[in-house]
């Protein structure tokens, strides 16, 4: 296969991140049809099937995994020599993907806007979603996860930050309930808690552990639900530290412990990890998270 086929190896690249036709048609400015057209004439050429069909879309298959850690890696090395062909001299250039936990966007955000700032022929995406990208087949360049490293082959893992949480109380919540006495008198109060994956991080596994049942009166399945619950005085909850030092009406009800910190780490593909994009980004973070406020 050469690269009078490689439209239609990138058309498959983007259904696999994008899991839809109708997604990878949008982000490649072609019809449906000529998607659709692409995967068919790709698989019949390779023999094999690249996609599992799926009333919610496509799902790569073993081999289609294969072919796309090969597309995401050659598309990255493709635009840097373009780049260099047509004299500019290798750049940061074309897309930049990065996922994350849920609810850290405040910190992340303003890192990916400072470094398109420098690098305006950029686009970037930024995802964040409780599912764990796979980077092994082109969803993410980079991806920012919360608790134990990640172990997947093939990757390249440095720890990032601690995040550090509280357990805090809005002031409206006091004035109706009272101070809780720590966690001694949790039986007496209402607790706003976390379902579904979110519930894995270590501070709602110690609220498990040390609140009864019937206290843990709210739950939401996303972070930024569970501080309005909080801040609007519907219970106690966990906070990130950083995020309650800016809310005056917030009162501790427990300071942060080691049991409740939270190891961000920095995943990155062995295949793209020197590429000049990603490694400009993970220096750019790094430095930009020596600044962020105490975690």
């Amino acid at each position: 296969m050469g690269l009078e086929n490689w439209d239609e190896v990138r058309t498959a690249f983007q259904v696999a991140r994008m899991g839809t036709v109708s997604g990878a048609a949008e982000a490649l400015g072609v019809h449906h049809a000529t998607v659709i057209r692409h995967i068919d004439s790709l698989e019949k050429r390779l023999g094999t099937r690249l996609f599992q069909r799926h009333a919610r879309g496509y799902t790569p298959t073993e081999a289609g995994r294969d072919l796309l850690t090969v597309a995401q890696t050659t598309d990255d090395q493709f635009n840097q020599l373009a780049s260099r062909i047509t004299g500019q001299g290798e750049e940061v250039c074309g897309e930049l993907v990065v996922t994350s936990i849920s609810g850290i966007a405040d910190l992340l955000m303003p890192v990916l806007t400072s470094f398109q700032h420098e690098h305006a022929a950029l686009t970037v995406r930024y995802l964040s979603d409780s599912r764990i990208f796979r980077l092994d087949y082109g969803e993410a360049h980079v991806a920012v996860r919360a608790g134990g490293p990640p172990e997947e082959p093939d990757n390249v893992v440095q720890p990032l930050t601690k995040l550090r949480s509280g357990l805090y109380a809005a002031r409206s919540y006091v004035e109706r309930y009272g101070m809780p006495d720590g966690i001694r008198d949790a039986h007496k109060h209402r607790f706003v808690t976390a379902e579904g994956p979110a519930a894995r991080a270590v501070f709602h596994r110690w609220m498990r552990d040390n609140v009864p049942g019937e206290s843990m009166r709210v739950m939401a399945s996303e972070g930024l639900a569970m501080q309005t619950a909080v801040l609007s005085g519907a219970g106690i909850g966990f906070l990130p530290l950083y995020r309650a030092a800016g809310i005056p009406d917030l009162i501790e009800v427990l300071p942060p412990a080691p049991e409740w910190e939270a190891v961000l780490w920095l995943v990155t593909h062995v295949d793209l990890h020197r590429t000049l994009k990603v490694s400009s980004f993970l220096t750019h973070l790094k430095q930009a998270a020596k600044d962020w406020p105490d975690m």
